[in-house]
């Protein structure tokens, strides 16, 4: 079953448990890096079955004044995740950002990250008026992402402690 949470309402337990073991545990970071200080002002959709969380992600809407760039997660030894190069154009906001797609190894391949990329896309457009969506894909996503009609915007960088990224991008509103 697909849920789509709209801010501001903080994510469930069972939703905090996928993100952590999908994204955050195989690297060995600590739990709590799973969370994000802005997670309730964020958009989150998640697919559920038989009560567990199978795939996870959330939407946050960049504020006018930001060039995108924001702590990994929270806590004091958060890496910082790089800006992103289209919000210099004003006529790229409103703007969201994607964040924490991750989806249990068991229930990989089954449309699970397209249902979910899909709804937080809907759900930024009719929530937040957001015309551009952007993200960091780590290199293993980039052609799921492009598949979904996302392009790659720039070089590739490494955020510490993750690995590869590019930034993506995607006009959500023509």
């Amino acid at each position: 079953m697909q849920h789509v949470l709209i801010p501001p309402a903080p994510p469930s337990t069972p939703y905090y448990d996928c993100r952590y073991a999908v994204l955050r545990e195989p690297i060995g970071f600590p739990r709590g890096a799973e969370i994000l200080d802005d997670d309730e002002q964020a958009i989150h959709a998640w697919i559920e079955h038989e009560e567990t969380v199978l795939a996870v992600g959330r939407a946050h809407l960049i504020p006018a004044d930001s060039d995108g760039s924001a702590a990994d997660h929270a806590g004091p030894d958060a890496t910082h995740c790089p800006s992103f190069g289209p919000l210099a154009d004003p006529s790229n906001r409103p703007a969201i950002q994607i964040r924490q797609m991750g989806t249990r190894l068991e229930a990989r391949r089954k449309g699970h990250a397209t249902t979910i990329l899909q709804a937080l896309e809907q759900a930024s457009k009719s929530h937040f008026g957001a015309k551009v969506g952007l993200l960091q894909a780590r290199e293993v996503a980039i052609p799921f992402y492009q598949s979904q009609g996302w392009a790659i915007i720039d070089e590739p960088y490494t955020i510490a402690g993750i690995g590869p990224h590019r930034s993506m991008m995607k006009h959500l509103q023509t």
